[in-house]
């Protein structure tokens, strides 16, 4: 039978109701003993790594679950990371990078009420992702309301309702349902060794573009010592060239050793900066295109990619393969 941990780090699916709202509280040996029907499909231990919101989730916790995943690889046969909601996308993203030839699984899931809550979707969430770590297949995953989400794909897109993550721009994994999976898209079998590979820059800032934003926001960010930059441009990846030319303070930027990453402000499909001027503008200066990741899966992967080399050149070849299919190859 397999052994599959438990690694718990906090949000939503461990909190209670405290003084001043939902707080992480709930340890992991009393979550798996709300599910004794894992008993028929694993053997199942927990190890408490954090105990915080989502919200307070950053670099330094992501390198933390990595190692510790990393580690304990060695000795189970998969992973299961319960997390809070609002900052899974990014950890899971994080770990399909840091984790290189995964061949086991690391499954992340969460609710969106308190697993003691009477409706909670925690008990099902957590279920199915022993389910799917039981099953073996290789990679990092979100479950989340039976579906089952590449970790480079998922976007949390629902405040409040169960069905609180979509797959963007990428079919989902698969489902479970009815205790039974049903494999779809799964990742690919790992063709080397397992490694690790986690060094990451914090200092990275996310910009979404509005109307009659000024410039300077981004010769700031070079003055604060920001090293990456992701910015949300308009439909298919546009920024603005008139008046307030942004265009060219992010040009200028690029030039002086700035890493800049653009993507568009659209949740569905590809970005093409090739297509309209303000966009052939960015592309002729050096930037770095998104393709079609999504913007958590950018981030991430931008700051990863500064943790791996601070040359300009090596960093853009990072962000332009496919690591763990969070982009589409081009056709």
């Amino acid at each position: 039978m397999k052994r599959i941990l438990l690694l718990t780090t906090g949000g939503t699916i461990a909190s209670q109701r405290g003084v001043h709202g939902l707080v992480p509280a709930t340890p992991g040996e009393e979550m798996l003993h709300m599910l004794p029907q894992l008993s028929g499909i694993c053997k199942t231990e927990t190890r408490e790594l954090l105990r915080l919101d989502s919200t307070n989730i950053q670099p330094e916790e992501w390198l933390q679950m990595a190692e510790q995943v990393f580690k304990a690889l060695n000795d189970y046969d998969g992973v299961v990371i319960s997390h809070g909601t609002d900052t899974m996308a990014y950890s899971a993203a994080a770990l399909s990078y840091m984790l290189r030839n995964l061949d086991k699984p690391v499954v992340f899931t969460g609710s969106q009420l308190p697993l003691t809550d009477k409706d909670s979707d925690g008990p099902g969430n957590l279920f199915d992702a022993f389910r799917v770590a039981a099953d073996g297949k290789p990679g990092v995953y979100v479950v989340f309301a039976g579906k089952i989400i590449r970790g480079c794909r998922a976007v949390k897109v629902r405040t409040q309702g169960k069905e609180a993550f979509f797959s963007v721009n990428a079919p989902q994994a698969g489902i479970v349902e009815n205790a039974m999976i049903n494999w779809e898209n799964p990742l690919p079998q790992p063709h080397a060794p397992r490694s690790f590979a986690a060094y990451c820059q914090s200092r990275v800032l996310l910009l979404k573009l509005a109307p009659g934003l000024e410039p300077n926001i981004v010769e700031a960010a070079v003055i604060l010592g920001y090293r990456g930059l992701v910015v949300e441009g308009y439909g298919a990846g546009n920024v603005t060239n008139v008046r307030r030319d942004i265009a060219s303070t992010l040009a200028q930027a690029i030039r002086g050793g700035l890493a800049v990453a653009l993507t568009s402000q659209c949740l569905l499909e590809a970005s093409d900066i090739s297509i309209y001027e303000p966009g052939r503008v960015m592309q002729e200066a050096g930037v770095i295109p998104a393709n079609d990741m999504t913007t958590e899966a950018l981030y991430v992967k931008l700051c990863w990619s500064l943790g791996q080399s601070t040359d300009p050149a090596k960093v853009r070849g990072i962000m332009t393969q496919n690591i763990a299919g969070e982009m589409s190859d081009p056709e």
